[in-house]
Formats: C-alpha cells, sequence, structure tokens
C-alpha cells in the first residue's frame, strides 16, 4: 500500500490480534486465523500482525513470517495489516522483506533492543528500517522511546515514508508538545490503551489500537464513534462500566495487559493459549474474578458469536 493511502486510512479503532500459544508454547496458526476472521467482521481501520499485544519480542523470524502471512491472508484485503517490526535493523529489514511479499499495508517499528540509545542512534536505527522500504512506517513511542517533540520532527525531516506516531507512553502534555510542533505533518494514533480514549480524543487524535477489540470489537468501535463524536456522558459509562474494571485487572502486574487479555479470550471460548516467558499467566483467584467481568461484557459483545468457535 502506498504510504499516502494508509495514512488515510487511520481514522477509527486498530485492532490488535493476540498470537495465540498451544500449551506447548508452539505457535498456534489455526486459532490466529479463527480470531482474525472474527475481528475483520468488524470495522476496524487496520489490523496490527505482531506487535506488542501479539507478543512479537517472543516470535522466531519463522514464526514471525508465519503470523504475518496469516493475518494478511484472513484478512483478504478488507483492511491494511501493519506489521510489528525492530529488535536491531538487519533483522528489521529481513522482517519487512517476508512482510512486503505477503502483501502488507504498512510498519510499524518497534523499539530496538538497546534500551539506552541516544536520539542520534535511535535517528540511524528507523532509517535504516524505513529506508529498506516502500511501506508507510509508524514509529512506536512506548517503554525506553520516550521521544521529545524535538526529535520527533527530526525523524520526520529524515524518513520520508514515515506517516504515523503511535503514542505508548500515555504522557498527555508530551504529546500534546509532539502535535502541536508537527501539525499535520504525521497522523497521530493513541497506542497506550483503550482507557486513554477520552484523553487521546480531547487532544484532536482520532485513531487508536484497541486489545479490547480481542473479545468486544464492538465496544472498541463504539469508543471510537463515542469519542469522536464528543458525547462525552456515554463514552464515560463505557469506560467506567467496561474499560476500567478491565484495565485495573490489566495493571496488577507488568506484562498482565497481555495475559490478561489471552485469559478473557479463553474465558469466551477463542484462541489465545499462554503467555511466554517473561509474561506472568494470572493468579487462578483472577480467573474468577475475570469470568465475572466477562458475564457483565455480554451487552456489548459481538453479534458474530458463531466465528468464536
Amino acid at each position: 500500500m502506498d504510504p499516502v493511502a494508509l495514512r488515510n486510512k487511520l481514522a477509527g479503532a486498530v485492532g490488535f490480534p493476540v498470537t495465540p500459544f498451544q500449551p506447548d508454547l508452539s505457535l498456534d496458526l489455526d486459532g490466529l486465523r479463527r480470531n482474525v476472521r472474527f475481528m475483520v467482521q468488524h470495522s476496524f481501520c487496520s489490523l496490527v500482525a505482531a506487535g506488542g499485544t501479539g507478543e512479537y519480542y517472543s516470535l522466531t523470524s519463522d514464526e514471525h513470517r508465519q503470523v504475518v502471512e496469516a493475518t494478511v491472508q484472513e484478512t483478504a484485503g478488507k483492511m491494511p495489516v501493519i506489521v510489528g517490526v525492530g529488535i536491531h535493523p538487519h533483522l528489521a529489514i529481513e522482517q519487512t522483506k517476508a512482510a512486503e511479499t505477503a502483501g502488507a499495508g504498512g510498519l510499524l517499528l518497534l523499539p530496538p533492543y538497546y534500551t539506552n540509545a541516544h536520539d542520534d542512534g535511535l535517528l540511524e536505527y528507523y532509517a535504516a528500517i524505513a529506508g529498506a522500504t516502500s511501506l508507510g512506517c509508524m514509529i512506536y513511542s512506548r517503554d525506553w522511546v520516550n521521544l521529545s517533540s524535538a526529535m520527533v520532527e527530526r525523524l520526520v525531516n529524515r524518513i520520508p515514508n514515515l506517516v504515523a506516531l503511535k503514542d505508548g507512553q500515555g504522557d498527555i502534555r508530551q504529546l500534546q508538545r509532539i502535535m502541536n510542533r508537527l501539525g499535520d505533518r504525521l497522523a497521530w494514533i493513541g497506542g497506550a490503551g483503550d482507557d486513554m480514549v477520552p484523553g487521546y480524543y480531547a487532544l484532536g487524535i482520532r485513531c487508536y489500537t484497541s486489545s479490547i477489540s480481542n473479545i468486544a470489537p464492538r465496544l472498541s468501535l463504539q469508543l471510537h464513534d463515542r469519542a469522536a463524536a464528543l458525547d462525552s456522558a456515554s463514552l464515560q459509562r463505557l469506560i467506567t462500566n467496561y474499560v476500567m474494571p478491565l484495565y485495573n485487572m490489566r495493571a496488577r502486574k507488568r506484562g498482565y495487559e497481555v495475559s490478561v487479555m489471552k485469559a478473557a479470550m479463553q474465558i469466551l471460548g477463542m484462541p489465545a493459549g499462554p503467555c511466554r516467558a517473561p509474561i506472568p499467566a494470572i493468579r487462578a483467584e483472577e480467573e474468577s474474578e475475570l469470568r465475572a467481568l466477562m458475564e457483565r461484557y455480554k451487552p456489548v459483545l459481538s453479534e458474530f458469536e458463531n466465528l468464536r468457535s
């Protein structure tokens, strides 16, 4: 997909599929295909294959290729597939070439392996990956990659196919500085969580990545619709009744942002399986709590129930 065309698609909710594993932690491709078929029945603006929620950092290169191929095939052109790449340029470019061959629509550039990189090194890292492809690229500012407005401007000036910044910091003040400095030179994606939709949309952002899309796509789309319409009362009811109880569980341990979602999927009869180390499994007593919460979710679950099994 042309970078401009990809950028024009970035309005609405972005689906963020998990990567299902078998009990022995091998890849569950059939499960992934089932989940993607379920998700593409809903009007997401794009899907992300092998992103953070998809446990990108735990995948081998061959597994990464298989996840991307399966996601693109099951999406069947209904929406662009954005592929997570990163760690170091050599590996990221290898994964990029495989993603291009599979028919990916764009790239999500994840942080590098080196956690203390100077801005000069980060600039070379992102430029090397983006320079090896004609696909549109978006940088994911998360974990140790906490970009200043000046650094984002350097990246935009250096990388012509950089189309978007995905925020994973949740720092509204810093994000506002970046957006004020860059204006419409990039598309802006809220990426810190469904619970951040009110804050992101108050800044004028109209695209966000949703991990809730794995279990309740209708809720993901409703969050976008209510926030974009500035229907704050209705939006707050959704946040209070559904989003915050789930995100409060996710906040209990590092890694629970993935393991809680996988556990919820399994409760609802969807393929997910365990997480690979070092992401911890939820405790037995928390599973009972999560089951009760999924009962509360019934009003916002999808009408495509037959695709869950």
